[in-house]
């Protein structure tokens, strides 16, 4: 069945960066809408980004638009979410999934092959 593993996750001051990665193995990522999500504490899981596996579109929530930017990187077989300006309230644990599309906005329960998640806390 479809793994995703996601990590790049951390500690970071407000202001700072991180670079989320999901990787697969056994399959190529290249053929499957890929979405990242995150859940903060107390919250509903959000979704934050979307690359489709054709014509190279994206999707972004209205939070987080302008700030991160979600991408592939075939010849390591990742997507990835480069995260910069971050803020306290994008404090949550990040996950990534295989979708059926990218629409927005983005509901997980058109997502699947959950990865476990990284946590990503923004801090002081």
């Amino acid at each position: 069945q479809l793994q995703l593993v996601e990590s790049g996750g951390g500690l970071v001051q407000p202001g700072g960066s991180l670079r989320l990665s999901c990787a697969a193995s056994g399959f190529a990522l290249t053929r499957y809408n890929i979405g990242w999500f995150r859940q903060a504490p107390g919250k509903e899981r959000e979704g934050v980004s979307c690359i489709s596996n054709r014509g190279g579109s994206t999707a972004y929530t209205d939070s987080v638009k302008g700030r991160f930017t979600i991408s592939r990187d075939n010849a390591k077989n990742t997507v990835s979410l480069q995260m910069n300006s971050l803020k306290p309230e994008d404090t949550a644990v990040y996950y990534c999934a295989v979708g059926v599309g990218c629409q927005l906005p983005l509901f997980s329960g058109d997502f699947g092959s959950w990865g476990q998640g990284t946590q990503v806390t923004v801090s002081s």
